[in-house]
């Protein structure tokens, strides 16, 4: 049975959903337990473009290997999963579970505390995922002792993606760029010897701008001045030189239209040859492989963020499974295929992601790929993201994008911005 009085105070902690735990909480005494749905219901945040076509691949598969089992597979949403984040505990709260839903593990399982089911026996055990799956993978989707997530994918979040056509013309040398001062200065070159943007950037949610802010602070104060910031020991001076140079970016070098874009439209920019370059996971991978005239090492190539080489700044996808499950059968068969090694190819091979499992011939996966998978395995530093739920508690990770919505979004206060990060992590 859902703890509803525990799921609806994790959600009260949430300023973004609002007032979700309160409607949703006074609507339990009249409102009748029971799911929307027959048989095996999935919940999914993939509702266009690469992770339209991945999840359809993925959900295709299984339906064909598991004809006899009545699925249903729901997008809801994107922008970094708050729209589905809020159906999700809606339902929860409601007494009406979904079979499974996709979403973020690590930290990011504490607003779902207490009503999950552990999958551990039935399918991490009976599959043999544990001796499978990356450490890092097994580690995340391990919470209280449970196991109530199986990963899909992984995207490296310190990526430099650059249009080769605008660095050509500017002159510049991408594998030159070891520092943001590098950077700044390739910026600034584009911007007056082309007609390129220098940077896509977009700023319509404000964990764009924090996910961007997090790979600044590594590069130039390093990979420990982040985790020491995400431990709550931040230092303030760094930090604040780094929401400066983000602030240099971001009023000299981005689009007229930024404050209104998400990522997706901003890497557009990329593919119509309107802009040099653009921060970013893997994820964007996936939109630049669709357009069959915007090609890996033609039209467009990549380098880690300036100042982060070695480092495979870590994102995971999973599926989580709710307690009190509707379909316990089914659902664990979902979840058992998804830690297959078809499954994993299948679907990060359209999504821009890479698999988790460590026994997956890296030539099944397409060049770019590849060569990201190859560092997973084999990378220096592994820190988990802020911006998408692996470093942080929820309430924690809310109130990081808080501080940059607040005060870094135009106008710009770094050191408001930087208190409010340090406030935040330090509750």
């Amino acid at each position: 049975m859902v703890d509803n009085d525990k799921l609806v105070d994790g959600i009260g902690r949430r300023t973004y959903l609002g007032g979700i735990a309160t409607g949703a909480a006074a609507g339990l005494a009249g409102c009748a337990s029971g799911n929307t749905a027959d048989g095996l219901e999935v919940l999914h945040g993939w509702t266009g473009g690469d992770g339209a076509d991945a999840i359809e691949t993925l959900t295709d598969a299984f339906e064909e290997e598991h004809s006899d089992i009545d699925g249903t597979f729901e997008a809801v949403g994107g922008d970094g999963n708050v729209e589905l984040n809020t159906s999700i505990l809606q339902r929860l709260t409601n007494e009406n579970p979904m079979s499974s839903f996709a979403n973020w593990p690590g930290n990011n399982l504490e607003r779902y505390e207490g009503v999950l089911m552990d999958l551990e026996e039935d399918v991490w055990e009976a599959e043999g995922l544990k001796e499978n799956m990356q450490d890092r993978a097994v580690e995340l989707c391990t919470f209280n002792g449970q196991m109530p997530a199986v990963p899909i994918g992984s995207h490296r979040l310190n990526n430099l993606f650059y249009n080769t056509a605008a660095f050509d013309e500017a002159g510049i040398d991408a594998e030159d760029l070891g520092s943001t001062s590098d950077l700044l200065d390739a910026l600034e070159t584009i911007d007056q010897d082309t007609d390129y943007v220098p940077f896509a950037h977009g700023m319509r949610s404000a964990f764009l701008g924090l996910q961007t802010w997090v790979q600044i602070l590594a590069s130039q104060s390093g990979v420990d001045a982040y985790t020491d910031f995400i431990e709550g020991d931040g230092d303030r001076d760094a930090m604040i030189d780094a929401l400066e140079t983000l602030q240099e970016i971001q009023e000299n070098y981005i689009t007229d239209d930024a404050s209104a874009i998400g990522y997706t439209q901003a890497a557009q920019n990329l593919i119509s040859d309107e802009a040099a370059c653009i921060h970013g996971g893997n994820w964007l991978y996936g939109m630049f492989r669709a357009d069959d005239d915007f090609n890996y090492g033609e039209e467009w190539d990549w380098i880690p963020f300036p100042g982060t080489e070695g480092v495979y700044f870590y994102h995971l996808d999973a599926f989580v499974t709710p307690g009190d499950n509707p379909s316990p059968e089914e659902t664990v068969e979902w979840q058992k295929f998804v830690g297959t090694q078809e499954a994993q190819i299948e679907f990060n091979n359209l999504k821009g992601s890479v698999p988790l499992r460590t026994d997956i011939e890296s030539d099944e996966l397409a060049d770019f790929l590849k060569m990201t998978y190859e560092d997973l395995l084999d990378s220096d530093e592994y820190p988990p993201t802020l911006a998408h739920g692996l470093a942080v508690e929820p309430e924690q990770q809310n109130d990081c994008e808080g501080a940059i919505g607040d005060h870094f979004m135009d106008p710009y206060d770094a050191e408001a911005a930087a208190d409010g990060l340090l406030d935040a992590v330090s509750e």
